[in-house]
């Protein structure tokens, strides 16, 4: 599960899962860049972690996605892993649910991930190796009420790592999804703070409580790594 070097980009590293997972993967000696939409995050990681590199970027700017990765391969002089952690969630009525916040989740949550993996696919297939993982959620799964977009993005972007697993495979490429389940991050603040239903995911939830983001470090670590060199297409729940 040896990491040291391994050339790392991290999508939406300024939020909570991010955040924990730059702070793992630099323990282990891996160089990173670390992308979001938050400068002054950013530079707050950068403070935190001087050898970690960032780039601020909107992941719905698709026609910037060839630029930006060419900039990444400059900057870290290859690329080993992709992981595709960043997302959005626009929760409405399905019943009036707006093309706009449909559009804006699409664009953020599957569109991107795949573009911007085509591009790195491009770097990684030099060197016959490469890691992809997508960070989907128990909604690929599951259904929620009032978040339509998000659940099929979700669902669509487990799919889609399949696809890519089949498709990038004679390159040396392993593809492959995460889901968590209710995770404390910043995007579930608002049930976290009602008591009621914070109590009641607990209690739906075999070992009893929320996922916090270092739960999801130890699956993330065993995918990017030899360890699972044989495991790819898969979608592993960490959900509790």
């Amino acid at each position: 599960m040896n990491l040291k070097n391994k050339k790392i980009l991290i999508t939406g590293a300024t939020g909570g899962i991010g955040n924990s997972l730059v702070e793992k993967f630099n323990s282990l000696g891996s160089l990173i860049l670390a992308t979001g939409t938050n400068e002054e995050k950013l530079n707050n990681l950068k403070k935190n972690f001087p050898n970690l590199s960032v780039k601020k970027f909107k992941l719905d700017e698709h026609d910037k996605i060839e630029n930006f990765i060419e900039d990444i391969y400059k900057e870290l002089d290859g690329l080993d892993i992709l992981v595709n952690n960043a997302g959005i969630t626009l929760p409405e009525s399905s019943l009036d649910y707006s093309e706009l916040s449909w559009e804006k989740t699409f664009d953020v949550n599957l569109k991107a991930p795949f573009f911007l993996s085509q591009e790195c696919v491009k770097i990684m297939k030099m060197n016959n190796f490469g890691v992809i993982i997508n960070i989907t959620s128990i909604n690929a799964e599951l259904a929620f009420p009032n978040n339509p977009s998000y659940q099929a993005c979700k669902a669509g972007l487990k799919q889609l790592t399949k696809s890519m697993a089949l498709d990038f495979s004679k390159y040396g490429i392993r593809v492959n999804s995460i889901g968590p389940g209710y995770f404390k991050t910043s995007m579930t603040n608002k049930s976290w703070k009602n008591m009621k239903r914070r109590n009641m995911i607990s209690d739906n939830t075999i070992l009893n409580r929320w996922g916090t983001p270092k739960d999801l470090e130890g699956t993330i670590i065993f995918l990017s790594s030899n360890a699972s060199s044989y495991i790819t297409g898969q979608d592993i729940y960490v959900d509790g």
